[in-house]
């Protein structure tokens, strides 16, 4: 009895499919689904970008970008949250920005769905840290933590008051307890 190997699809095959909704990534020769975002995800995802770019887009100093695919290293992510600095972000010759994002995010960001499994999306992090990336943060909002992963693929575990390592040159003190309260509307 033989055994059928299906083999892996190549990148550029991946990258000829149609756009999926939720988005699809391309990691080590597997595509994956991404769940589709949650309240509690929503929220996180949706408060973080505006909090980032109220700071950093009239400055030009970096900008956050929701669910943007990011093809680099051989995979394709689609972080929660793509920061890039200013300087980084893909502009065609006209100055219009680009619709393709060859390069890793500068800052990514992971928001934990109640259906992931926490090891897929921290190997995502781990893969944005190997190709330069140069802060990666795991939000978990059901254990209300957020690992941290720094460069060389130093990771650390932050929850309550503590202070959050954000991305040099980004003027912004926050805390878990901050992010997690962007949760409660009462």
């Amino acid at each position: 009895m033989s055994i059928a190997i299906k083999p892996k699809l190549t990148l550029k095959e991946f990258l000829k499919l149609p756009e999926t909704k939720p988005a699809s990534e391309f990691i080590n020769g597997e595509i994956i689904q991404k769940p589709m975002p949650q309240g509690e995800h929503s929220r996180v995802q949706g408060k973080f970008c505006t909090v980032i770019n109220q700071i950093v887009e009239s400055q030009k100093i970096a900008y956050a970008f929701p669910e943007l695919r990011c093809t680099f290293g051989g995979d394709v992510i689609v972080p929660d949250v793509a920061v890039f600095r200013w300087e980084r972000i893909p502009i065609e010759p006209s100055g219009r920005i680009a619709n393709r994002f060859e390069i890793h995010p500068d800052w990514a960001i992971e928001i934990l769905s109640p259906d992931q499994r926490q090891t897929k999306v921290f190997s995502k992090l781990l893969h944005c840290s190997q190709h330069g990336t140069e802060l990666g943060w795991l939000i978990d909002p059901e254990e209300a933590t957020i690992i941290v992963v720094f460069p060389g693929q130093r990771v650390e575990l932050f929850t309550g008051a503590n202070q959050l390592p954000i991305l040099t040159g980004v003027e912004l003190e926050l805390t878990p307890e901050q992010v997690f309260g962007w949760l409660t509307f009462i």
